[in-house]
């Protein structure tokens, strides 16, 4: 079973920064963990959820969506011994629309069209609001 759970959601003014934690585990994938890419998508109300951000487990490459360029940074920790990852999502000079809850989720993808999850809704964690709001 894989457990995904996000934090660092709240509330943040205009032109503010905050940092999201995915916290991965579990030890019955077919593959090591860190060897999945995980990703950062978000759907604001009344919208689509959207990818944010990737990030491979291979190599450590990764890939911001338009909408956030220059605005966000995505790293991660492997944690080979627990068989845990956690990727973290540094956004800064956050706008009102980027108010949305923010999912991680195991499995991501990447081209000129952007982010695309690659399992299924059980590799989803619950997600974490994040409000831009004066």
């Amino acid at each position: 079973q894989v457990q995904i759970v996000e934090s660092g959601g709240g509330l943040v003014q205009p032109g503010g920064s905050l940092r999201l934690s995915c916290a991965v585990s579990g030890r019955t994938l077919p593959y090591s963990l860190d060897l999945y890419a995980i990703g950062w998508f978000r759907q604001a109300p009344g919208k689509e959820r959207e990818g944010v951000s990737c990030i491979a487990g291979s190599d450590g490459s990764s890939f911001n969506a338009d909408s956030m360029a220059g605005r966000v940074r995505i790293s991660r920790y492997n944690d080979r011994d627990n068989a845990k990852n956690t990727v973290y999502l540094q956004m800064i000079n956050l706008k009102r629309e980027d108010t949305a809850v923010y999912y991680c989720a195991l499995g991501c993808t990447w081209s000129n069209f952007g982010i695309t999850s690659e399992l299924g809704m059980d590799y989803w964690g619950n997600g974490t609001l994040v409000t831009v709001s004066s």
